[in-house]
């Protein structure tokens, strides 16, 4: 894969995958209410729900590509104008905290904790937007079949593995910490910023493989 491809997506999906979210909320009270295991559990369960979204938007894209190559460079673009848009969103309107409410039961067993996060991801239509806004921006417009944006997700699955994995091991501390108006404002806020920019920098970037 180009090295002018990777970085950017690695530093993107590394970026997007950070924004505290319904998984993450899932993966810190498994792991505040039940153990370190029981979030790395909900994490697995979580990254499984994003391999399947992330594969059927990979082979979708392939086939999109095919059929009508116009209709792939809109959904690029769109993806990039929809990110600048959900930036704005968050500088505006911040949440005031991450509601950590989700989650299971201090007796559930770890099939139960993976079972559960798998069941939120898949059931989140959300994701899906996710990976349909994502891969578009990093795929050549030459690129045939899948296989491209299918390495991608599947990078991205295991950067959120890793993250959410990291969450479970520091649960407490962050946990406390996101529940603090003052610190989501705050992260609202950057990340929307950077989000603002990365919808137009992925403008630039989508012009160079068009």
């Amino acid at each position: 894969m180009p090295i002018d491809i990777l970085v950017p997506f690695i530093v993107t999906a590394t970026v997007l995958t950070m924004v505290p979210g319904l998984d993450t909320a899932m993966v810190l009270r498994a792991a505040t209410i039940q153990g370190a295991r029981y979030g790395v559990a909900t994490a697995f369960g979580v990254a499984l729900g994003c391999l399947c979204w992330g594969t059927a938007a990979a082979f979708g894209l392939a086939a999109l590509l095919h059929a009508w190559p116009l209709a792939f460079l809109a959904l690029r673009w769109t993806g990039a104008l929809y990110l600048a848009w959900l930036g704005a969103q968050l500088v505006m309107r911040p949440r005031k905290a991450l509601v950590l409410e989700a989650g299971g039961d201090p007796g559930d067993g770890l099939w139960t904790a993976a079972r559960r996060g798998f069941t939120t991801n898949i059931l989140n239509p959300k994701v899906g937007l996710f990976y349909l806004t994502l891969l578009p921006q990093f795929v050549p417009h030459q690129a045939r079949g899948g296989g491209m944006a299918f390495l991608l997700a599947t990078l991205q699955v295991a950067i959120a593995l890793v993250w959410f994995s990291t969450l479970s091991a520091l649960a407490h501390g962050i946990r406390s910490w996101l529940r603090r108006p003052g610190v989501v404002v705050a992260l609202d806020r950057v990340t929307g910023g950077i989000f603002v920019l990365l919808g137009y920098e992925l403008t630039q970037f989508t012009g160079l493989h068009a």
